[in-house]
């Protein structure tokens, strides 16, 4: 079968050369969650009270990106920003955040860094209040003087921080805000600058004035300049801030958790060993049992260990200690195809078909139950994707990928080593030693 034995070839150089970029490569560096590599994990309950129903699951998308938006600004490696949805069965109204931070020990700069809201208005004078002397605004609340637009940090899309310039085009030094506006945002911005020309137009942050510019002229770009006389590290420290973007949801912080790299170290150590014990095993078992088909279960059960540490790599999976779980268990299910390939081919062996016509049956014959056995695994990762927790996730993550790679190893490189090895279509009836190499168990 040269076709086959070119396939096999072709087979091993190329999982071979998979096998040494995933060794090699620190481009594509395997990501361990917080449970393997130590941090804090902080847990926050939103207020979804005063959200319609139909909003909730928009809103706390929303929420999500902007944690994750702020916890990347401060630099934090690989962090872990995930909604965990009440439960579907108990209809919960529990809607939480879970923010975990690999690598991060204090919990108290995280959570203010987290929890930081800076709120940016902007809002008109009052046409009562332009009567005010001096002395009585000073007695006055920011509610007496100014009306509000509806216009505030929510329509904010980014900000950045620039410098003045003088006439010559050198700068002249003075840091200021640039701000722009979201599409919503654009448009709203350019109703209150047209429609309320030659007013004031404050800008509010955390409740205070920081700029009082008059309205010139319709802006319809969607952009502004803040100009509150910073210096250059308030004027960083508020583009930061503002780039925070305010939270759409209020949100509370319920718990929280820190790891030490200890323990995470221990549980990735005992993972792995578990994973070459359970490995070591189940190539023993194949080989004693399934002779020269169980050597090639256990080639193909190293192929695709090969390949799924590589799409490990690549997607990339964040392994947590359940997801390490996950994989191990899918070693063990790799297997299950061969199984019933070999089985199968035992019972055409007993009828006298050559090992051809064995192979090529015991393929034909199995399909139907490794469709519908893998088909039903990948129903059950789905499911506990959809709606497990963050641990959770990451075992049916692993668990699924797994299975669909099992299923390619099993069907593809499993089939092309055995028409490989086995005798020409034409040999007739199998001999002893065929039968004896071909077979199972207690089968001779």
């Amino acid at each position: 079968m040269l076709k086959h034995r070119v396939l096999s070839i072709a087979l091993i150089i190329i999982v071979a050369a998979i096998g040494f970029f995933v060794y090699k490569t620190d481009k594509y560096p395997f990501r361990f969650g917080l449970d393997l590599n130590g941090g804090t994990e902080l847990t926050y309950r939103g207020d979804i009270s005063k959200i319609k129903s139909g909003d909730i699951d928009g809103a706390m998308a929303s929420l999500r990106d902007v944690i994750e938006r702020r916890i990347n600004i401060f630099g934090v490696s690989e962090p872990i920003v995930q909604v965990e949805n009440p439960g579907l069965v108990a209809g919960s109204d529990d809607y939480r955040l879970l923010v975990g931070l690999p690598g991060v020990t204090d919990i108290d700069e995280a959570v203010e860094l987290i929890g930081k809201t800076p709120k940016l208005e902007f809002m008109l004078v009052r046409e009562e209040a332009q009567k005010f002397t001096e002395e009585e605004l000073k007695t006055k609340t920011n509610d007496e003087i100014f009306v509000t637009t509806g216009l505030d940090g929510q329509y904010l899309e980014n900000a950045q921080l620039q410098f003045t310039t003088s006439g010559s085009g050198q700068l002249a030094g003075e840091p200021i805000v640039a701000i722009a506006f979201n599409e919503e945002g654009r448009d709203l911005f350019a109703k209150i600058t047209r429609e309320n020309i030659g007013k004031i137009l404050a800008i509010f942050l955390d409740g205070q004035v920081i700029s009082s510019p008059v309205v010139r002229d319709e802006i319809k770009d969607g952009k502004a300049i803040i100009s509150g006389g910073f210096t250059g590290e308030e004027a960083k420290a508020l583009v930061r801030d503002l780039n925070y973007g305010a939270l759409p949801v209020p949100v509370e912080l319920i718990s929280t958790q820190s790891i030490g790299a200890s323990l995470g170290e221990d549980a990735k150590t005992s993972g792995v060993k578990a994973g070459l014990l359970g490995f070591l095993l189940i190539v023993i078992f194949l080989i004693v049992w399934y002779r020269l088909p169980g050597i090639v279960a256990s080639v193909s059960l190293v192929m695709y260990i090969i390949l799924s540490l590589a799409i490990f790599k690549l997607i990339p999976v964040t392994f947590t200690a359940a997801g390490i779980a996950g994989f191990i268990l899918s070693i063990g299910m790799a297997v299950d195809a061969n199984v019933l390939i070999f089985e199968r081919m035992k019972e055409e062996l007993k009828k006298g078909k050559s090992v051809h016509d064995s192979l090529h049956e015991g393929f034909s014959r199995a399909w139907l139950s490794i469709r519908d056995s893998n088909i039903s695994s990948m129903i059950t990762a789905v499911i506990l994707f959809w709606l497990g927790t963050s641990a959770v996730k990451g075992f049916a993550l692993t668990l699924g990928l797994g299975v669909l790679v099992s299923l390619f190893t099993a069907i593809t490189v499993s089939r092309t080593f055995l028409f490989a090895l086995a005798p020409k279509k034409d040999t007739g009836a199998p001999s002893r030693l065929q039968k004896f190499l071909f077979s199972n168990g207690l089968h001779f």
